[in-house]
């Protein structure tokens, strides 16, 4: 019965933070992991507009990322709750996307959405994300890309505060923080 019991449990931790049995665990909430580590893989000149389109070949971006982000971001992995980056990140600045630098989230935006993922109640601009009809675990979800180079973000959720009702829950292996000065 308890075998049956994890492996029905799996599903849930591998949402990403879609469900609330998988936000009410406590995972034993470590700090977060040191910020010095976090580059951007392909930096832009423009860090404000989602143009042109960054598209580099599969081998490319493995051999610009670390084997975390590259995951992530190209392969829409989902990182562990409260083992990461961001999730307790509580200075003022700008989340960018890891492989382009694409300005894509506000610190002041950030909530405490208990996950352990970092969670935004909206993006700077509507255009700096795409959102995807996500079907991968047997239901649809939305997952949310970065509008420049597509690398796979996270998911946005219908549970969030106001003003938009939206959590969008990011993976840390995704985004750079920039401090703001």
């Amino acid at each position: 019965m308890l075998a049956v019991a994890g492996i029905l449990a799996l599903p849930l931790f591998a949402t990403g933070c879609a469900s609330e049995a998988v936000q009410a665990q406590n995972f034993g909430r470590p700090k977060a992991a040191p910020l010095s580590a976090a580059k951007v893989a392909y930096p832009q000149k423009n860090n404000d507009t989602p143009t042109p389109k960054v598209t580099l070949p599969v081998n490319e971006w493995k051999k610009r990322m670390d084997p975390q982000t590259f995951s992530v971001t190209r392969e829409a992995d989902t990182e562990a709750p409260y083992k990461n980056r961001y999730w307790d990140l509580h200075e003022t600045g700008t989340f960018q996307c890891a492989a382009c630098g694409l300005n894509l989230f506000s610190s002041e935006t950030k909530f405490e959405s208990n996950t352990g993922w970092p969670s935004f109640y909206e993006p700077l601009a509507k255009n700096r994300v795409a959102e995807h009809k996500d079907n991968l675990l047997g239901y649809v979800r939305t997952e949310v890309v970065c509008a420049r180079c597509d690398s796979h973000l996270g998911h946005v959720f219908d549970d969030g505060p106001k003003p938009t009702g939206l959590r969008y829950c990011m993976n840390s292996a995704a985004l750079v923080f920039a401090k703001k000065k």
